[in-house]
C-alpha cells in the first residue's frame, strides 16, 4: 500500500460511563460513537486504509453501527489496549502501509485539520502525536495536600492521533511486549524514537464518564441541529395478576395491568413523547389495541419502533423524564433497573435519563389504588 493507515482502538469496555452497551457504540449525535470516529478518518483524503479493532464479544455491535461503510473487516484485539494496538499492527503488515495513524474510538470528535497535520509532521519525522498545552497550573499532592508546585511551562496533554513510521512503531510494540506503556508515543520513546508534537484541539478529548458524554452531546448538538421536545402519558386500571411491568422492569405485585399489551405505562409514556417530539402520531396510531397482533406484546417494541422512527428522520435524543404516579408499588427500589434498562434500549448513558414518582396523596382513583399512570418528556434534536 506504501500510504498512510489508521488504527482505530475500539476493544474496551468503557465501564465509567454507564449506560446499557460499550461506550464506543453509544449513540452521539445519532450515530455510534465508533461510527463518528471512524468517519473522520475514512473520509480524510490523507488517509489510505482503516482497521479497526475491536472486542470479540461486540461483533454484532460493531456490524450495526457500520452498516454501509466500506472498509476493512475488524480484528478482535487483546486484554489491554496496548495488547489491541499490537495485534493491529500485525494484522497490518500485511498492507505495510509506509505510515500509521493510532488513534482511540473515545475521542469522536477528532477534526480532519487535526488527522492531517499529524500525517503531514510524518514526512519530516519518524513520529508524531497531536497534543494541547497544560493551560492550568500543576500541583502534586502527598497526603490531601500540596507538596509542590509544578511549572507548567513545556508541558503537553497527549491526545490521538499518534502517528508513526509503520515499520518501527510494530516493532517497538514487539519489543514492548512485556512492559506497560500509557501511550503508543512512549513506547516509541522507550525504542529510542524522536515523537514530534503537533497542535490538537480541546474538543478532540476522550469520553470517559458521563459527564464528558454530555459535554460531547452538547458539542454536536451546538454544531448543528433543531431542539424539539415531546410529552406523553399513559394509564391503565390495576387488574388479576401477581406483577407490573414498569419501565422495562418487572415488579412483584399482588394485582396485575389490564392492558392489550404488557400494561407498561413508562415505555408507553416515552414511546408518546419521541413520537410527539418527531411529530408522528402516537402509539395507538401505530399499535392500535384493535390488532390482536399485539396482545400481550412487551412494550419495548413500541419503544425501539419509536426509536427507529427517530433514527429514520436523522434526529437522536438529547434527554428522557418520566414521571411514574402510583400509590403502590414502590418505586424507589426498582428505580436503578429501570434507568438501566431504558439505557440499554436507547443506547444512552443514564445520565441522560431520569425516572422519578409521586402519589396523589389517597386521591382519585389512583389514590385509591385502582391504577397506575406515567408521565414522560423527551428532548431530541432533528436536523435543520
Amino acid at each position: 500500500m506504501n500510504g498512510c493507515a489508521a488504527l482505530i482502538v475500539a476493544a474496551g469496555r468503557g465501564r465509567r460511563l454507564g449506560g446499557g452497551s460499550p461506550k464506543q457504540y453509544m449513540q452521539l449525535g445519532g450515530k455510534a460513537m465508533l461510527r463518528r470516529t471512524v468517519e473522520a478518518f475514512s473520509t480524510h483524503p490523507k488517509i489510505d486504509f482503516i482497521q479497526v479493532v475491536i472486542n470479540a464479544s461486540d461483533k454484532e455491535l460493531y456490524v450495526k453501527a457500520m452498516e454501509g461503510l466500506a472498509i476493512a473487516p475488524p480484528i478482535a484485539g487483546g486484554k489491554t489496549r496496548q495488547e489491541s494496538v499490537r495485534l493491529g499492527l500485525e494484522n497490518l503488515e500485511s498492507q505495510m502501509p509506509k505510515t500509521v495513524l493510532i488513534h482511540d474510538a473515545a475521542r469522536p470528535l477528532i477534526d480532519a485539520a487535526t488527522i492531517g497535520r499529524v500525517v503531514d509532521a510524518l514526512v519530516t519525522e519518524r513520529a508524531a502525536i497531536a497534543a494541547v498545552t497544560v493551560a492550568d497550573t500543576l500541583k502534586r499532592e502527598d497526603a490531601g495536600h500540596i507538596a509542590v508546585t509544578i511549572d507548567r511551562v513545556g508541558l503537553w496533554r497527549a491526545q490521538t492521533p499518534q502517528g508513526f513510521c509503520f515499520s518501527e512503531i510494530i516493532e517497538a510494540h514487539r519489543q514492548a511486549k512485556n512492559t506497560k506503556f500509557t501511550d503508543d508515543a512512549a513506547i516509541a520513546e522507550a525504542a529510542g524514537i524522536p515523537v514530534g508534537l503537533v497542535s490538537g484541539t480541546e474538543a478532540n478529548f476522550k469520553v470517559t464518564t458521563a459527564d464528558d458524554f454530555v459535554r460531547a452531546e452538547q458539542m454536536v448538538a451546538d454544531s448543528k441541529g433543531l431542539l424539539r421536545v415531546g410529552q406523553g402519558f399513559d394509564l391503565h386500571r390495576f387488574g388479576p395478576g401477581d406483577h407490573v411491568m414498569i419501565c422495562g422492569v418487572s415488579i412483584p405485585y399482588s394485582q396485575g395491568i389490564e392492558a392489550h399489551s404488557d400494561g407498561d405505562v413508562g415505555l408507553h409514556a416515552l414511546t408518546d413523547a419521541i413520537l410527539g417530539a418527531i411529530g408522528k402520531g402516537d402509539i395507538g396510531t401505530h399499535f392500535p389495541p384493535s390488532d390482536p397482533k399485539w396482545q400481550d406484546v412487551d412494550s419495548t417494541v413500541f419503544l425501539q419502533d419509536a426509536l427507529t422512527r427517530l433514527n429514520e428522520s436523522g434526529g437522536r435524543i438529547h434527554n428522557l423524564d418520566i414521571m411514574l404516579i402510583c400509590e403502590e408499588p414502590k418505586i424507589v427500589p426498582y428505580r436503578d433497573k429501570m434507568l438501566s434498562r431504558i439505557a440499554a434500549i436507547t443506547g444512552l448513558p443514564e445520565s441522560a435519563i431520569n425516572v422519578k414518582a409521586t402519589t396523589t396523596e389517597g386521591l382519585g382513583f389512583l389514590g385509591k389504588k385502582e391504577a397506575i399512570a406515567a408521565q414522560a418528556i423527551a428532548t431530541v434534536v432533528l436536523p435543520t
